[in-house]
């Protein structure tokens, strides 16, 4: 080991740069991958111990001083301080030195930090994607419990941020439910991406020795072996992947926290916040702030954010590694710790929120949320759909005119319209009527809805089953 514990001295007779050195150093960030890289290390010894390279002894002894430094750095929150390593990988190679000299410096064979630095990126980032997981349903079975709470609750739909039809709260809770459910099919399929075992390549070549890749795969539990040292060692496709999946479920995270924004203000007054997960104001003690909803919405930029320097980073880098692809981590780190923290607080504002089922049914009789509903009647009785929009359209020209919803309309007034227009017309402008015929599957009506709320808390058993 060379000057302050560095892997690469030895070309080097002038001093490094104090500067320079701090700006080279990784330590504070990949030190994350320690207990990855610990176990990558001691499927690289047994490698090395097959092919020759490595007595018996020797493994042995790099194997217990690798489990004492991995329990060490469990049990002892000081173990990382005052390490002058210039990142995880020489950090865990100095320990070594220390605890079984000579013996230590042997590991090192037949791999470079190229490769060893994406084998413990990809196992951590392998088993982190797999806890991501509950969080991701931790939230989904809090909206599902939301929509059983409130399940009678209808509530207006909105597009243009416009009354538009009415929809169960329910509905709009499974909504969130199905962008949860593609995020996680998201991160199931970058995971078999992440699930490629770089070592081996080397440096960017390959190795010299004769090492059993398929047995290091086997005993680290990937699925597959990189075929090319080039790419191995250089692609951080699954970084940018992984930070691009959890952009998105930011920017779900975002549109719930801004849907719920909207709906616990005063001007809607949908939703009320519980006292744990809102704040007040330093000057107006009657305010009472979705702060909780507001940090989601602003974290998602951080996270945007991260993706875009990736790929920046990325773009135009040569074959095969480059000191570039240090700055990977750090988004990484960043992206999984932001969306972590929204989902878990997601979680909690759901199962802290309240319906007011008065103000939701107050808004959605008001606005002509049922005009849709008066043009399906008429093409039921044998209209044109055309011809239906239009009759409908001037009859809600012609309610505004009086101040009237169409509900109060006679049976009389809307044949001046249409005269297919018949007394049972009235009846079925009604609230529930106009949400009970949306049956098709994936509507609105109580029915399905309630058929969806069972076949996702079905969904969420098999899940927790599986974990």
């Amino acid at each position: 080991m060379s000057e302050k514990g560095n892997l690469w001295g030895g070309r080097f007779t002038g001093k490094t740069d104090e500067t320079f050195a701090e700006f080279n150093r990784s330590f504070g960030v990949d030190q994350r991958l320690f207990a990855a890289d610990v176990r990558a290390s001691a499927a690289h010894a047994n490698a090395l111990a097959a092919a020759g390279i490595l007595s018996s002894d020797e493994t042995s002894a790099i194997a217990r001083a690798l489990d004492e430094l991995n329990a060490e750095a469990a049990g002892d929150a000081s173990f990382f301080s005052d390490s002058a390593a210039e990142d995880v990988h020489s950090f865990i190679e100095s320990k070594l030195v220390e605890r079984i000299g000579e013996t230590g410096k042997k590991l090192h064979a037949g791999r470079s930090r190229n490769d060893q630095v994406a084998t413990a990126f990809r196992l951590w980032l392998r088993d982190e994607a797999d806890a991501l997981d509950t969080d991701l349903v931790n939230l989904q079975r809090a909206l599902v419990e939301s929509g059983e709470r409130y399940f009678e609750v209808i509530m207006p739909g909105y597009t243009h941020l416009q009354r538009a039809q009415p929809v169960l709260w329910a509905h709009w809770c499974l909504a969130y439910f199905e962008m949860l459910r593609r995020d996680r099919q998201r991160l199931a399929q970058l995971r078999t991406r992440v699930d490629v075992l770089p070592l081996g390549a080397g440096a960017l070549a390959g190795t010299g020795f004769l090492l059993d890749r398929e047995a290091v795969a086997a005993e680290l539990g990937f699925s597959g072996i990189a075929r090319n040292s080039l790419d191995a060692v250089s692609d951080r496709d699954f970084a940018i992947e992984f930070v691009g999946a959890c952009s998105l479920a930011m920017v779900h995270l975002s549109r719930l926290a801004e849907d719920l924004i909207i709906y616990c203000s005063a001007e809607f007054g949908f939703v009320e916040l519980s006292d744990a997960v809102s704040t007040g104001s330093s000057l107006m003690p009657q305010k009472k702030n979705p702060d909780s909803l507001e940090l989601i919405r602003g974290k998602a930029g951080r996270v945007f954010g991260n993706n875009m320097a990736l790929l920046a980073t990325i773009k135009g880098l040569p074959l095969a590694y480059n000191k570039d692809m240090q700055e990977d981590k750090q988004a990484v780190f960043d992206s999984l710790d932001t969306l972590r923290s929204c989902l878990r607080v997601a979680a909690i504002v759901m199962s802290n929120t309240s319906v007011n089922s008065e103000r939701t049914r107050a808004a959605a009789v008001k606005g002509f949320l049922n005009a849709t509903e008066l043009a399906d009647y008429l093409v039921r009785k044998g209209v044109p759909f055309r011809m239906a929009h239009e009759a409908a359209g001037k009859t809600v020209v012609y309610a505004i005119s009086k101040g009237k919803e169409l509900n109060d309309l006679s049976v009389a007034e809307f044949r001046q319209f249409s005269a297919a227009a018949q007394e049972d017309l009235i009846e079925q402008l009604s609230l529930e009527r106009t949400v009970g015929s949306k049956s098709a599957i994936g509507g609105t009506s109580p029915d399905r809805v309630r058929d969806e709320l069972s076949r996702a808390r079905t969904f969420l058993a098999e899940v927790r089953a599986d974990g």
